[in-house]
């Protein structure tokens, strides 16, 4: 990857939530530089105004999808758009849970398939990939035009922070997300105005308040999937940011000495853990569908809120109660000293996607995200997952389900005060290995406080002198 000129701020002040719901008065996003994956060896065809790219038209194309809470149904349409457009092209579509487990050796040989969904558990390393040209470059399908318009460009019509997530330095960007994920606590309205009476809590000492009223109904307050703990991040984070404000994430971001020693860390971990000591958290879950299985126990009314992701109003759908009123609730303010208001929201553009450096039908990878990126195929993906789409207006005057109304509305209340982790692409493991593992003895009670702070630090350290992970520098 390389040390980058990214620019971290910027990146913020352009996910605002006016930029994420309609189209912004924003500069044009970063361009991504020219370079990736040598695409001598692709197929290519001759280019025009309904060919762009110039994909052979009779090429073969394969597309790796990650059948997980989105499954592969929304890629399907896209995958029939494409069959349509290029009938005699052969077509096939691969559904699986086990994107690195399957692909990456593919990788490695030189015979990689043409659209890769890097997603799930089993996700690839895209800094990794970057660094190994495993990659191609997006820059000419984010200056092609647009599949509903070609007199705007493709990188136009993406929500601002979509490029940003995908670039490293001035090499480009390699990956592109397809969805606007909207982080935090998620929990039955019904619930909390039938059943406890009660409003969602804004303060942590609000928090602790519903948790002791439902345990008094033999309710739990929260739970978690035990099995992928590192879930619990996506409740801390943005109270991080509350507590601290943005230079703890900086921190974070660019593997500063001590960046998970921050006495907003401290006070974060120390909120957490009251819920622990108190009995309040629902645990188990640890088998292979332990976020399936804590998703059950919480739409069934087990507990009061769970860490998650926007793809769990159609992940859960199947045991979610016609009146249950999914709604996603920003983290609560610690107290009065916080840096950051009660609303500040962890939403990224999300479910990404990397093309191969050496795919051998790289135009037609590029095409079929091209169509992912119509008006048709982004709001057929809001009618099959529940899911914001990365398209900027796509799903303007339609009907929204619960989930996906309270996501809106938290957008907008969050305002400028949109985070993004950053170090979850660019480091991957310390989310995916070290944070997961962390958590996972932290809500069972095996870890205390400082342990936790200690062990995310040396994590931390650990990286940022290994000479073999290339750094994203401060600009």
């Amino acid at each position: 990857m390389g040390s980058t000129s990214v620019n971290r701020r910027d990146v913020m002040k352009r996910a605002t939530a006016a930029g994420l719901l309609a189209v912004p008065a924003v500069g044009a996003l970063s361009s991504c530089a020219t370079g990736g994956g040598d695409d001598k060896k692709s197929e290519e065809g001759k280019k025009s105004a309904k060919n762009p790219l110039g994909v052979k038209e009779d090429a073969a194309l394969q597309v790796y999808i990650f059948n997980g809470g989105y499954d592969d149904k929304y890629a399907q349409f896209v995958t029939d758009m494409y069959k349509k457009r290029y009938p005699d092209a052969k077509v096939d579509q691969k559904a699986t849970e086990k994107i690195a487990t399957q692909v990456q050796p593919r990788l490695v040989k030189g015979d990689p398939p043409d659209m890769v969904n890097n997603s799930g558990e089993d996700v690839m390393n895209i800094g990794k990939l970057v660094k190994n040209k495993q990659a191609a470059d997006y820059e000419a399908l984010l200056d092609a035009p647009s599949w509903d318009d070609p007199k705007v460009k493709v990188r136009d019509v993406l929500v601002p922070g979509t490029v940003e997530m995908g670039t490293f330095g001035t090499k480009g960007c390699y990956q592109l997300n397809i969805a606007m994920t909207v982080y935090g606590n998620w929990y039955s309205q019904k619930m909390l105005d039938e059943t406890l009476e009660v409003e969602y809590p804004k303060t942590w000492d609000d928090m602790i308040a519903v948790c002791k009223k439902a345990k008094s109904k033999g309710i739990h307050g929260w739970t978690y999937p035990g099995g992928h703990p590192r879930y619990m991040l996506f409740s801390m984070y943005a109270m991080f940011a509350q507590v601290g404000g943005r230079k703890v994430l900086e921190a974070m971001d660019y593997l500063e000495p001590n960046a998970w020693k921050h006495d907003a860390i401290k006070s974060v971990f120390e909120a957490f853990e009251e819920l622990v000591a108190k009995k309040y958290v629902l645990g188990g879950f640890d088998g292979k569908e332990a976020h399936i299985e804590a998703q059950t126990a919480w739409t069934k009314g087990s507990a009061v809120f769970i860490p998650d992701g926007s793809w769990v109003e159609n992940e859960a759908k199947d045991t979610t109660p016609k009146d249950f009123r999914m709604t996603v609730g920003a983290t609560p303010s610690l107290d009065k000293s916080d840096v950051m208001p009660f609303g500040t929201l962890y939403a990224p553009p999300g479910e990404p996607f990397m093309l191969p450096a050496d795919a051998q039908n790289l135009r037609g990878g590029m095409e079929w995200l091209r169509m992912m990126y119509s008006k048709e195929a982004a709001r057929n993906f809001f009618k099959e997952v529940s899911s914001i789409p990365a398209v900027k207006g796509a799903i303007d005057g339609m009907d929204l389900p619960p989930g996906v109304d309270s996501s809106q509305k938290a957008i907008k209340a969050a305002g400028d005060n949109i985070v993004i982790p950053f170090f979850k692409e660019w480091y991957t493991e310390l989310f995916e290995q070290d944070f997961n593992g962390v958590m996972g003895k932290f809500m069972l009670g095996d870890m205390t406080v400082k342990q936790a702070m200690d062990t995310m630090q040396k994590a931390c350290d650990r990286i940022a002198k290994d000479p073999d992970i290339d750094k994203i520098k401060k600009s």
